[in-house]
């Protein structure tokens, strides 16, 4: 069970695009894909492309290794997953399969690492810490904050501010 404040943290937190947009045809963000490609075909640092879904599949059902073969059964698994799973279920699993610390995997681990507290009692401002630290959390810390992630922990609360409660529902539906 994930609080519903984590998700929205989680949610603001990628609208950054770090690490990929929710919202998306199919599970796939083609835009950032071909960036992805067009930039890692330069010779620099690579990048991925990869969506909330494609990065779920990656860890629930695959390995942490780049390789095409990977890549493939990941878009298998990511066409599967938002067949049968609805977008609140992909956040949830998503969430409690991240590393959010070195070696500290899922929003419980996260809330007890970070604040000593179940997820279930993190405030919005603290749910909003943890996740001001990825993509990176093996080098960001939650607790104590430094300045950059004070920022974009602050940009994430101003976004649940101003968006108020999510609402995972499409116009279609």
């Amino acid at each position: 069970f994930v609080l519903t404040s984590w998700i929205r943290a989680f949610f603001f937190f990628s609208a950054l695009r770090l690490p990929g947009p929710v919202h998306t045809e199919g599970g796939f963000d083609i835009k950032a894909i071909e960036k992805a490609y067009e930039n890692n075909k330069k010779g620099k640092r690579i990048k991925g492309g990869s969506t909330i879904s494609q990065q779920t599949a990656k860890n629930v059902f695959l390995w942490p290794q780049r390789s095409w073969f990977r890549k493939g059964l990941e878009t298998y698994f990511t066409f599967l997953i938002e067949l049968f799973w609805s977008k609140e279920r992909i956040m949830e699993v998503y969430l409690n399969t991240i590393e959010m610390g070195n070696g500290i995997y899922g929003a419980e681990a996260a809330a007890q690492h970070w604040f000593k507290k179940p997820a279930s009692k993190l405030s919005k401002v603290e749910a909003s810490a943890i996740a001001a630290i990825l993509p990176n959390p093996r080098k960001y810390k939650a607790n104590p904050v430094t300045n950059y992630i004070a920022s974009r922990k602050n940009w994430i609360m101003r976004q649940m501010n101003f968006y108020g409660a999510l609402n995972y529902k499409t116009e279609d539906e």
